[in-house]
């Protein structure tokens, strides 16, 4: 593992999705997951997040595009939550739902939407 790309990212991690929600699943890691932690941390938000080529804004509307594509909604909540943390508009998810809509079919954006107005609803900005 490279130590400073591990560092770097868990400090994108934290400041995307927050402290408290990145030190709960980091301490519930087990020998079984925790070498994934380690790896995604380092990874994903070391390597990936840490590329400064693309804000972090950007970056958010990017991956709520790509995970509401997959349809993982329980991560798509997650990042949902991060894109509002790194400046990403009530209007500008509208938009991203959107274009899942086209792509994926209108099933998908129904379940963005609903994840999202969960989201905006409890930070009220619903």
């Amino acid at each position: 593992m490279d130590k400073d790309r591990f560092e770097k990212g868990l400090a994108q991690r934290k400041a995307t999705l927050g402290a408290e929600y990145v030190e709960k699943n980091l301490a519930a890691a087990d020998d079984f997951t925790r070498p994934f932690q380690e790896a995604m941390t380092e990874w994903c938000w070391g390597f990936g997040w840490g590329d400064e080529t693309i804000d972090a804004k950007t970056r958010s509307m990017m991956n709520l595009a790509m995970i509401g594509a997959l349809g993982k909604m329980q991560e798509w909540e997650t990042h949902c939550r991060g894109a509002r943390t790194n400046g990403v508009s009530v209007e500008e998810i509208r938009a991203i739902i959107h274009v899942v809509g086209i792509y994926c079919g209108v099933p998908q954006a129904l379940e963005c939407f609903r994840v999202a107005r969960k989201v905006l609803e409890e930070e009220g900005a619903l």
